[in-house]
């Protein structure tokens, strides 16, 4: 378990790496196709995607709890999740993050953060009416080993870095079509790199997502595991999944640029947990019954 926590901390800084690439590619074309070309077109779309990194590592975690709406738990009127949480990271030996609460029925938690020691765990009014302390347990220890395995880094970036390419995408294709762009090459190489970047702009919102899918789905189980081993208790976490999973409520503060944030799908999205292979390949998490039925055979 620990070679893959370790291996899992390298392939969150290639997302990372990732995600600024990517977004830097998108710029250049979008500087390509409004009239920029040669070094300076590059070095502006480098330095934006750089920037947005950079402002994305520092602040994201704050977004993130801000648009779920999560405010800081009160220490006294709270204090079984507070004396849970220490207690875990006491036992695992990682600092205590910030515990916020958003206040909402149904049942479901995230965690946030760029490292161990700058990290928060947001739960919902749902979860700490609905789960035993058993139950809750296993849902922080979960959430504790995002932290810990550094999941929150490039799943909080995610958020970002995801609405940033959704919105240039749409912003510049809008632009386009009522005749915005600048370049005119109807001919040769131009126009055939013309075309890719608008094939490339068009597709920008669903590459991004896709990404951001893969991070939270490949991440999930690991997750599970090493919160059963934070905990040496597995019917905790999947008593706390069978709720989850039976629960139809829905987390009213989240959107589709969170989804991946929370321990299951938070959204409406009927069957997309199960079902085709369309719907696995859009869905945030993996199904709950696969991660129960992992969890069984520990």
């Amino acid at each position: 378990m620990y070679e893959q926590i370790a291996a899992n901390r390298r392939r969150t800084w290639l997302m990372v790496i990732g995600f600024t690439i990517f977004v830097g590619l998108v710029l250049a074309v979008v500087v390509y196709l409004f009239g920029g070309t040669g070094p300076w077109g590059i070095a502006i779309a480098a330095v934006i995607a750089i920037a947005t990194s950079w402002f994305s590592y520092w602040n994201s975690d704050k977004i993130a709890l801000r648009m779920s709406r999560a405010r800081p738990a009160d220490p006294k009127q709270y204090a079984r999740l507070h004396n849970l949480v220490e207690g875990l990271c006491i036992a695992s030996g990682l600092p205590k993050p910030s515990v916020y609460v958003v206040d909402d029925p149904a049942p479901n938690a995230f965690a946030t953060g760029r490292d161990p020691k700058h990290a928060a765990i947001a739960v919902t009014t749902g979860l700490l009416e609905k789960l035993n302390r058993v139950e809750l347990e296993g849902v922080l220890a979960h959430e504790l080993s995002h932290i810990r395995n550094y999941d929150t880094l490039v799943m909080t970036i995610a958020v970002t870095m995801v609405g940033l390419l959704v919105l240039v995408a749409d912003f510049f294709l809008r632009f386009m079509f009522w005749g915005g762009a600048r370049r005119r090459d109807n001919s040769g190489p131009g126009a055939l790199l013309g075309l890719v970047g608008i094939v490339l702009l068009i597709f920008a919102p669903i590459i991004a997502r896709l990404m951001q899918f893969a991070i939270s789905r490949r991440r999930e189980f690991l997750a599970d595991a090493s919160g059963v081993h934070m905990t040496r208790y597995p019917p905790g976490l999947i008593a706390a999944l069978e709720k989850l999973r039976d629960d139809e409520t829905v987390v009213h503060s989240a959107t589709h640029a969170t989804a991946h944030l929370w321990i299951e799908e938070p959204l409406n999205v009927e069957g997309a947990n199960r079902g085709s292979k369309l719907n696995r390949l859009f869905a945030t998490h993996p199904p709950l019954e696969e991660r129960i039925a992992v969890l069984r055979e520990m």
